[in-house]
């Protein structure tokens, strides 16, 4: 029951991408791609580390996901660097540029 109860409190604070849990993302580097929104200084996150995506998927499955399925927000770039960082990656390098009159920025990462 005790061993249940601990794999329950620390899976409760997981954050999902494409359903996979972050820290179980088996690969050396990803990119985390953020999008400007309209009206607004936060931006839109998604996590690209090579995994399949629907061709007409919302794009909300490379987004972060709380244990719940709800999109995890980000106030910046920074805030998901730091995300990322404290989940075992390390910053490369970062690129940015303009689509649509929208900024979208590159952060390349690697595990630590």
């Amino acid at each position: 029951m005790l061993l249940l109860f601990f794999t329950c409190c620390f899976t409760a604070y997981s954050q999902t991408v494409n359903d996979i849990p972050i820290e179980e993302i088996d690969v050396e580097y990803l990119r985390i791609v953020g999008t400007s929104r309209m009206m607004s200084k936060k931006v839109t996150i998604e996590i690209d580390f090579g995994q399949d995506t629907k061709f007409f998927g919302s794009g909300k499955e490379t987004q972060v996901k709380d244990i719940e399925g709800k999109l995890v927000k980000f106030n910046s770039m920074i805030d998901a660097l730091n995300f990322m960082s404290s989940n075992g990656y390390d910053f490369v390098q970062a690129y940015a540029f303009s689509v649509n009159n929208q900024n979208v920025y590159h952060y390349l990462m690697k595990k630590k």
